[in-house]
């Protein structure tokens, strides 16, 4: 027992000595050389700061951005620090008499006049006064020996009482991490020109990965800012706490699936040598897919007439147009999911079962039909299609020679199907539906088989001409099919997360109506599958969504159907442990449904005022919002505005560029 306690003794002195270690790291910038300035105004939200040029200079430079910290001065006893950031300078109460002095002395100098006039000693101390406006960000405190970060003001004091000094190295280290130190993703930079910070240490700046697992995360600014390469480190520092999480009991690994739009992630390139995310870690960890066949890639194609459902959701999302027409729309809007118990005998199903069977194989072979006339090729083995036909009503209106209970061609099943509709409109055609429907309690030609016989044939109405070319819609996605393949990619892609992979789609050889109709597929399926396990209490691990350029997929600003999957994802996610990283340039065009749903911003050049007034709604990015637009390409790429959802504030920050040690990789993948 006295060791037990004693060891609780120690145990507790280190823990005092770590929570003081924050008051400590804070007052080491209390000294003379940090001094920036003394507080002449102060509210809850803003703060004028007296500065001099000789204060300016001894501590490097007061860069738009800059952290501050303004001490409550007490008998050298910490109260509390104000954190303050700088916006711009301000007018000194005085500025005019200061302004019409420098006035005066260029009308008296040589150059002017001819004088010989100079400014005194005081009045060049005097000049050298100025203000600066800043941003207050909140109040460090003490609480139980624990220095504790509050992102407002609860209080504050006559400004004399404050005095600001400027947060450098292991400070501005704490104040920017908030103890934070899981993955480093880039150092501290508060401007382009980095005269005074060159010759400084870096302050490093650290994410938690646990800030992305989940969450939304946005990343916005122009081609060739440093979108991507910020995405990949989002990326490996994920994969390093999915690593941890193999050690933790009842954790699984994380699954990422990056939806690579110009083949950056899959696929090496010259511009940018060794950031391909794939070279980074084995083929055990990583999986590639493609539209088209490539070495080192699984192919995402679908057997249209084996997976009915995949190959039709496929085919409703390249033709879910507002604008197509109604025939399509009704085409659309046929349920070919499998009905429950479809597998069994039967003899063993229930009078309603057997219905839905009979239904479920005729809208099948319809669809099959449809499949074949526009030009995808079938199965090996798949030659006849099997349905009931009714031969005491059906078969007499339609063929007695064609009998689908025994299976028959692709050819004949679509002669069989367009008798059928002919006949339905002629006097004997409808005696027999009647007696049919009469007969067995329920119509043979419902409103799914009609839209689907009219996709068909393309007549509108029966002994009509044909008017309508439907299955001509449906020939570009022939390169979407495969007649060997048994499974599919979706279903394989969602095994492949719940084990911790991470998934690139290479979409980059795709044209965008099969980017979208892919990118949709795969979440629908991924999202489909965690909310099957939510309702049914199973586990969720984390799967991390990332989308490039997201305005070629993402639903439009304008669009107010909440339900398409990627809004859903957002509003839902969290719940479902679906994470989400979108990057673009168009910050304007996303929808708002998503933005207001996102909790990590990455913000680099933006360079016109829609996209920047965008995203000045969010947070305090309007302090930033001049700087945005200015962009040095060889000096400002991964130059990034950062607010993380553990981060109450945001961070300027150059990131760290991602790199791949090629020598490693190209010996462990035995190049």
């Amino acid at each position: 027992m006295m060791e037990t306690n004693e060891e609780g003794i120690e145990e507790k002195i280190e823990e005092t000595e770590e929570a003081l270690s924050g008051m400590e790291i804070l007052e080491n910038i209390k000294k003379e050389e940090y001094m920036a300035g003394r507080p002449y105004y102060l509210d809850y939200e803003k703060s004028n700061v007296l500065i001099t040029d000789k204060w300016k200079e001894n501590v490097g430079g007061v860069p738009q951005g800059t952290f501050l910290l303004a001490f409550y001065e007490e008998e050298d006893q910490f109260i509390e620090a104000l954190l303050l950031r700088v916006l711009k300078p301000t007018r000194l109460p005085a500025e005019d008499e200061v302004i019409g002095a420098i006035v005066d002395y260029y009308k008296d100098s040589r150059e002017t006049s001819g004088s010989q006039s100079e400014i005194d000693v005081v009045t060049k101390v005097e000049l050298s006064y100025s203000g600066l406006e800043c941003r207050v960000l909140g109040t460090f405190y003490e609480e139980n020996g624990k220095i504790i970060f509050g992102s407002d003001v609860e209080n504050f004091y006559s400004s004399y009482h404050y005095k600001v000094y400027k947060l450098k190295g292991k400070s501005l280290e704490y104040v920017v991490n908030q103890d934070i130190q899981d993955f480093r993703l880039g150092k501290v930079r508060y401007s382009s020109s980095r005269r005074f910070q060159n010759s400084e240490d870096d302050v490093p700046v650290y994410i938690n990965a646990n800030d992305f697992l989940g969450n939304r995360t946005a990343l916005f600014g122009m081609t060739r800012t440093g979108k991507s390469n910020t995405v990949k480190k989002i990326i490996e520092s994920t994969e390093e706490i999915s690593k941890k999480f193999e050690t933790l009991e009842n954790e699984q690994k994380v699954g990422q699936i990056i939806f690579d739009i110009d083949g950056e992630y899959a696929n090496p390139n010259e511009q940018d040598e060794g950031t391909a995310i794939f070279e980074m870690y084995d083929d055990s960890l990583v999986e590639r897919w493609s539209t088209i066949i490539k070495d080192g890639f699984k192919v995402m194609k679908t057997n249209f007439y084996e997976d009915i459902e995949g190959g039709f959701n496929l085919i409703k999302t390249h033709l879910s147009n507002p604008n197509e027409s109604g025939y399509i729309k009704s085409f659309l809007a046929v349920d070919l999911s499998e009905p429950e118990n479809y597998m069994l005998q039967m003899a063993d199903k229930s009078h309603d079962e057997r219905i839905a069977t009979i239904d479920y194989d005729r809208k099948k072979a319809i669809y099959q039909c449809c499949l074949k006339k526009a030009g995808f090729l079938t199965p090996n083995g798949l030659n006849t299609v099997k349905f009931f036909g009714d031969q005491n009503y059906i078969n007499d209106i339609v063929s007695s020679t064609i009998l689908p209970h025994n299976g028959i061609t692709f050819d004949q099943a679509e002669t069989w199907f367009t008798k059928l509709y002919e006949a339905a409109a002629t006097d004997d055609g409808k005696a027999a539906l009647k007696n049919f429907e009469d007969d067995k309690g329920y119509k043979f030609i419902n409103h799914d088989i009609e839209s689907m016989l009219i996709f068909l044939t393309g007549k509108p109405k029966p002994q009509q001409r044909p008017q309508y070319n439907g299955h001509v819609k449906l020939r570009p996605l022939i390169s979407l099919h495969s007649p060997d393949s048994m499974r599919s990619f979706e279903k394989e892609i969602v095994t492949d997360l719940r084990n911790g992979k991470i998934i690139i789609v290479d979409l980059s050889q795709g044209d965008p109506q099969i980017q979208k109709t892919y990118s949709e597929r795969i979440c629908i399926e991924v999202f489909a599958d965690s909310m099957k396990r939510f309702i049914e209490n199973k586990s969720n691990n984390f799967i991390q969504f990332y989308f490039e350029e997201a305005h070629n997929l993402f639903p439009k600003k304008e669009d107010k159907d909440l339900n398409q999957i990627y809004n859903r994802i957002a509003k839902e996610g969290a719940k479902l442990k679906l994470g989400l990283v979108y990057a673009t340039q168009e910050a304007s065009s996303i929808s708002g449904n998503i933005l207001k749903n996102t909790q990590n911003w990455f913000v680099s050049h933006l360079n016109n005022t829609d996209e920047l007034n965008e995203i000045q709604k969010y947070y305090d990015f309007s302090d930033f919002v001049n700087n945005l637009r200015k962009f040095s390409p060889t000096e400002d790429t991964g130059f990034i505005r950062m607010k993380v959802h553990s981060n109450p504030f945001i961070v300027p920050v150059q990131i760290d560029e991602f790199r791949v040690d090629l020598q490693t990789w190209n010996d462990t993948s035995g190049e």
